[in-house]
């Protein structure tokens, strides 16, 4: 349960009156709008020491506001529930008088508090006047409030100094702006009036309602869905559907679509293509309709990102199965390739994600590598990113390929051509969005210089089994330069396959059953070895998806080896990408390592398997046995996790952020 603290201390405003709670003050109001955001249990402290008792009691999270502040009580609620992280602060753009404190923010993050003068500039706001303080971060508020009670030369409000103390102790904060709605801070009758005139302005539901659409999307999403979903949200939320509802109605959309773009033929391409838009409306809707009711669960938001990968795959899967159909021999090797290439790229889009939020805390920070290049390019994105509705800005954010111009891109090809132009569009797209990000990225992270898997376990976002740990630890040339070896191993081992003409019926060479594959599965234990080393490189958040690539290719390579169906090396390779979603995701929303983990084998103890069937010659029952394995697997885990013995969230790597979207 969260507890809010209403400090009165250092602020001029506590007694100022407001004809909102008659004969009462600033104060009572305050207290109300708390309650009315959802706080249960609301104190007032009149010192600081107070705020240090009263904060070591709580059993929860803890609100800790000032008095002088004037906002609609939607501002409070939205404060109360962001899902964004543990700790949040209201920040504002007033200037910064009374002794306020000052902040300095990087992608989401307060990365610096204290007085504007300290901040030489750099300050982009002020602190609100409010704090969410996550259960992990309490005994640091704590810590804060005695220190600045026992600071007797300090100035300015006692709440913002308690803030200040709070982030220079390292806390993870993220900033909580303001759009739409209003929220002041005031010190006298003056601004007391100009701000409750400024709130009673603004409606409250129909802002809301706006503020349910992200502020910044991409372009289809932004121009052929956001111009009306926030409807479609009004009317679910009057129903009275859940965000979770609204995502299952949204996958019946794309399991139709996959189905119909499985039938072929014009009326069924045309009747899939709507489907997949609608469905992707629906998914736009989910979240919208979280933010406007202020419903966010752990759960909803892994649903979702699982949700999303799953329909895009079973989109591919119709794609596959209707080209083949069609007489396109290749139909289902294209919907692999598609899955296998996206899967990798969202594995280096969720580790970049981590390693530049954790980079913005210590912006300063520059390896050996030297800024020069990755200075300027990351300069040149921030000048992009601010120029927000520019041609630049639209281009940059379209050509990484978004899901919104994913699904559009699918949904115009199959209807206006056919299945298999659906694939390929999406395969060139797909890979000049990673050739374009990837390069991008290595000279912006070369940069940085900031390893962000030594700051996890990285033995299980490796995806590492029980024979990696027992293998001898292999520490050069490096844990990044094996898993990118063992991936091209894997991808040269497709590639004989292929020009081998194996796959096209003919029996493969013994060779490729009894010495290619166990030595690409050497090459692959190779990498597995290094599971040992320090990850501290510059560009080793890049391992994940080198593994991910490894294994992926190396079971297409055997299936196609072993003669299995084209459909059953796509349903193995789905499975797989459903465990590793699982992974990424619980990075995302702090949760621990699945229950049945330990029982998945690992990445190398699968492809070990694979290996002994592809020599035995049993590899269809190999991946058919070993796909359903895992596949009970990961259903157990999700009841385990979140029905039968649900956890609390836990410390995630600083910066990464709870609802982030692959």
């Amino acid at each position: 349960m969260t507890l809010a603290i209403v400090l009165a201390a250092g602020s001029s405003a506590a007694s100022l009156p407001t004809e909102t709670v008659p004969g009462g003050s600033l104060t009572d109001r305050l207290a109300e709008q708390w309650r009315r955001a959802g706080v249960a249990d609301v104190r007032f402290a009149a010192s600081l020491d107070e705020v240090a008792d009263l904060a070591a009691t709580a059993g929860g999270p803890v609100v800790l506001s000032g008095v002088d502040l004037v906002a609609h009580t939607a501002v409070l609620r939205h404060l109360v529930t962001s899902p964004v992280g543990p700790t949040v602060a209201l920040v504002l753009t007033d200037p910064p008088t009374g002794g306020r404190t000052a902040v300095r923010e990087e992608r989401g993050q307060v990365v610096d508090a204290g007085p504007v003068e300290r901040l030489d500039g750099e300050a982009t706001g002020i602190f609100g006047g409010a704090v969410r303080v996550g259960r992990d971060d309490v005994p640091a508020l704590v810590s804060a409030a005695r220190a600045a009670d026992g600071d007797r030369q300090a100035v300015g409000p006692a709440v913002d100094r308690v803030f200040a103390g709070l982030a220079g102790q390292g806390a993870l904060v993220f900033a909580h702006r303001v759009r739409l709605l209003v929220a002041h801070r005031v010190d006298d009758r003056t601004g007391l009036a100009v701000a409750e005139a400024a709130v009673a302005a603004v409606d409250e539901d129909r802002a809301e309602l706006r503020l349910s659409v992200k502020e910044k999307d991409d372009f289809f999403t932004t121009y052929f869905v956001s111009t009306w979903s926030p409807q479609v949200t009004k009317v679910c939320a009057r129903l009275g559907l859940s965000p979770t509802a609204v995502t299952m109605i949204s996958v019946v959309f794309a399991v139709a679509a996959a189905a119909l773009f499985a039938t072929g033929g014009r009326p069924a391409l045309v009747g899939g293509a709507v489907l997949l838009y609608l469905g992707f409306v629906l998914d736009c809707v989910d979240g919208q309709l979280a933010r406007y009711t202020r419903n966010f669960s752990a759960w909803g938001g892994w649903l979702d990102t699982m949700a999303d990968r799953a329909k895009e795959y079973l989109v591919y899967a119709g794609l596959g199965w209707g080209a083949t159909a069609a007489g396109f021999r290749y139909g289902w090797a294209l919907a692999i390739a598609a899955m296998t290439l996206q899967t990798v790229r969202h594995m280096t889009d969720a580790w970049y994600g981590v390693l530049h939020d954790e980079a913005a805390r210590r912006p300063k920070t520059v390896g050996t590598g030297g800024g020069g290049i990755g200075d300027r390019l990351n300069a040149a994105s921030n000048r992009v990113q601010a120029d927000s509705g520019s041609l630049s800005y639209w281009l940059k954010r379209t050509v990484v390929f978004p899901i919104g111009e994913r699904w559009a891109l699918i949904a115009l090809a199959a209807a206006l051509f056919d299945q298999r132009t659906a694939l390929f569009a999406v395969l060139i797209w797909g890979v000049l969005a990673f050739g374009y990000t990837g390069a991008l990225r290595t000279l912006r992270a070369r940069w940085m210089w900031v390893p962000v898997l030594d700051t996890v376990d990285a033995t299980l976002h490796r995806d590492d089994g029980p024979l990696a740990t027992r293998l001898p630890v292999l520490r050069r040339p490096g844990p990044l330069v094996l898993a990118v070896v063992a991936a091209l191993a894997a991808a040269g081992l497709v590639l004989v396959t292929l020009l081998g003409g194996v796959g096209d019926g003919s029996d493969p060479a013994p060779w490729l059953r009894w010495a290619a594959v166990p030595v690409v599965l050497l090459v692959l234990l190779a990498a597995a070895a290094g599971t040992g080393a320090a990850h501290n490189g510059p560009l080793d958040w890049l391992v994940p998806a080198a593994l991910r690539a490894a294994e992926f290719l190396f079971a297409v390579a055997v299936g196609v080896i072993g003669g299995a169906p084209a459909w059953l090396i796509f349903g193995y390779v789905f499975v797989l990408t459903l465990h590793h979603y699982d992974l990424v995701a619980r990075l995302e929303k702090r949760q621990p390592a699945p229950p049945l983990h330990s029982a998945t084998l690992g990445w190398e103890g699968r492809s070990v398997v694979l290996a002994l069937t592809a020599i035995a010659g049993i590899v269809s029952i190999g991946l058919a046995t070993l796909g359903i394995y895992l596949l009970v697997l990961f259903v157990a885990s999700v009841v385990l996790a979140w029905f039968v013995r649900p956890s609390r969230p836990t410390r995630a790597p600083a910066g990464t952020r709870q609802g982030a979207t692959l």
